[in-house]
């Protein structure tokens, strides 16, 4: 068997595996969202018309392995806008297999070819193996989050 990856953007037939990707990344970060937020959140990923929210899936195989949600916006001191990386999640059984680097380096594409090059996200202190990967394909900056 080869271990062919692709990554490509979510479409409308992969609610449920997009669902379980998500949910488990949720899972992950101790939280949950109301049903509604899945389906509105779905509807708005696969709108063709809604270009500042996107996402793409990784298939191993065929198989969904990993998810990443990015949002297009304006930022005050550029010109262009840029692409916060919202969520980015690999499947427990294909970790360590390149599928959380090319998911970032598929929203670093995006932003290259949208003229938006400028990519940010978050992570927790303590998600030490993703930080990892981080730490090798880009810049940790010493900024601090504050949420109302």
């Amino acid at each position: 068997m080869s271990n062919e990856l692709e990554i490509r953007t979510l479409a409308r037939g992969e609610e449920s595996d997009w669902r379980r990707l998500w949910t488990a990344y949720l899972d992950f970060y101790e939280t949950s969202v109301p049903e509604h937020v899945y389906k509105g959140t779905f509807e708005r990923l696969i709108d063709p018309a809604n270009t500042s929210q996107n996402a793409a899936i990784a298939l191993k195989n065929g198989v969904p392995v990993g998810l990443v949600h990015y949002i297009v916006h304006p930022h005050n001191w550029k010109l262009e806008d840029v692409v916060y990386l919202q969520d980015l999640y690999t499947d427990v059984s294909s970790r360590g297999a390149g599928v959380g680097r090319a998911l970032i380096e598929y929203v670093y594409a995006f932003g290259d070819q949208n003229g938006t090059p400028g990519v940010y996200w978050l992570t927790q202190d303590f998600n030490a193996e993703a930080r990892m990967l981080y730490d090798r394909i880009a810049t940790l900056t010493p900024f601090i989050r504050y949420n109302r």
